[in-house]
C-alpha cells in the first residue's frame, strides 16, 4: 500500500504527537504537525496540497469550497468535534473527501464560563498581577455573585451544565433561546425569560447557542443597550453570535460594566484589535475545549479513525453527516 501523507493542524501546545498513539499507523502513515496558523488561504494550500489526510482542531483552519478544490490528494478530512462551521461540508462531499468528526467525553467549557464570571466579579488574575508587580495592598471591591441572576443564552448540553454550576454558587437562573420553552426550563431548574427580560434583568449573561445562520449577530446593539449598568457579558461559545462592534461600543462606553471573551470573530485575535485595549474586559485565546483531556480525547479519536480509514474500514461511529 501506497504511503498516506498525514498533516495536524494548529497543534499550538505542540503536544498532538505526545498524547495520542500515533504510532499505530506509523506503518501506514507519514505525520506532519504544522504548530502555527496559516497566515492565508494561499499559504494553506501550498503547504497542504500533497497530503491525502488532514486532522483539523476545531474551525482554527477554515475549509471552504475554494481551499477544498486546492487539494486534489485530500481523502480524509477530520475535525475534532462533531460541528464544524468551518468546513464546507458539501463542498467536501462532493469532492468524495471522507469526513469524521471526534466526540467529547465532556466539555470543559463550562468551568471555564464560571471561571471567567469570577475573574469579572472578584478580579483574580488582575489582582494577582498587581501582587507579583508589587503594587499597593487591595485596590479592586469585588461583587458577590451569590443571589445575582444568571441569564442564559441557549439550554442545551452546555448551557444546562453551566446553569448547574451557578446553583451551586447560589445564583439566580434564568434561560432564552428561539426554541427554548417554559417545559424545557422547568425540568432543568431554571426560570424561563423572554429575550427581552433576560438581557433586562440578568446580572450576568453567558452566550451557549451554536453558530448557525440564525444565531449569527443574535446579540446585537438592542439587546446590550437593554443591559443594566452593572451587568456583564460572557462569551464562551462563537464569536460571531454577537455584533462585536456592538460589544466592543458598550464596553468602551461602559454602558455595562464589562464581558468575558473567549471567542472572536477572527481567530487568533489581531494583536492591534481594540478589545485588547479595554480594561473592563476579560479575554482568553479560546480556551474553552483546551485542555489536555480534552485534546488527548481528540487525538486518539483522529489516530482511530485514520487507522480504521487506511484499512479500508468504516471509521468508528463519528462519520460526519
Amino acid at each position: 500500500m501506497t504511503r498516506l501523507r498525514c498533516a495536524i493542524l494548529d497543534d499550538y501546545f505542540d503536544i498532538a504527537l505526545s498524547v495520542a498513539d500515533w504510532p499505530k499507523v506509523k506503518d501506514r502513515v507519514d505525520v506532519t504537525v504544522f504548530d502555527k496558523p496559516f497566515a492565508s488561504e494561499a499559504e494553506a494550500a501550498t503547504k497542504l496540497k500533497d497530503f491525502e489526510i488532514i486532522c483539523a482542531m476545531r474551525e482554527r483552519t477554515p475549509f471552504p469550497k475554494s481551499l477544498l478544490d486546492a487539494l486534489p490528494r485530500l481523502q480524509l478530512l477530520i475535525t475534532s468535534g462533531m460541528r464544524n462551521a468551518a468546513i464546507d461540508m458539501e463542498a467536501a462531499k462532493n469532492r468524495k473527501v471522507v469526513l469524521c468528526g471526534t466526540q467529547y467525553s465532556r466539555d470543559p467549557t463550562a468551568p471555564l464560563t464560571m471561571g471567567l464570571i469570577l475573574e469579572l466579579t472578584r478580579g483574580i488574575g488582575r489582582e494577582n498581577a498587581r501582587m507579583h508587580a508589587g503594587e499597593a495592598w487591595q485596590t479592586f471591591a469585588g461583587t458577590e455573585i451569590e443571589g445575582k441572576t444568571l441569564g442564559i443564552i441557549g439550554l442545551g448540553k452546555l448551557g444546562s451544565k453551566v446553569a448547574g454550576m451557578a446553583k451551586v454558587f447560589g445564583m439566580n437562573v434564568i434561560a432564552w433561546s428561539p426554541n427554548l420553552t417554559p417545559e424545557k426550563c422547568k425540568e432543568a431548574g431554571v426560570g424561563y425569560a423572554s429575550k427581552d427580560e433576560l438581557f433586562a434583568t440578568s446580572d450576568i449573561i453567558t452566550i451557549h447557542v451554536v453558530l448557525s445562520p440564525r444565531s449569527r449577530g443574535l446579540v446585537g446593539a438592542t439587546d446590550l443597550a437593554r443591559m443594566k449598568p452593572s451587568a456583564y457579558l460572557v462569551n464562551t461559545a462563537r464569536g460571531p453570535i454577537v455584533d462585536e462592534d456592538a460589544l466592543f461600543a458598550a464596553l468602551r462606553d461602559k454602558t455595562i460594566a464589562g464581558a468575558g471573551i473567549d471567542v472572536f470573530s477572527v481567530e487568533p485575535l489581531p494583536s492591534d484589535h481594540p478589545l485588547r485595549k479595554l480594561d473592563n474586559v476579560v479575554i482568553t485565546p479560546h480556551l474553552g475545549y483546551a485542555t489536555r483531556e480534552s485534546l488527548q480525547a481528540h487525538y486518539q479519536q483522529m489516530v482511530e479513525c485514520i487507522d480504521a480509514f487506511t484499512k479500508g474500514n468504516e471509521p468508528p461511529r463519528r462519520r460526519l453527516a
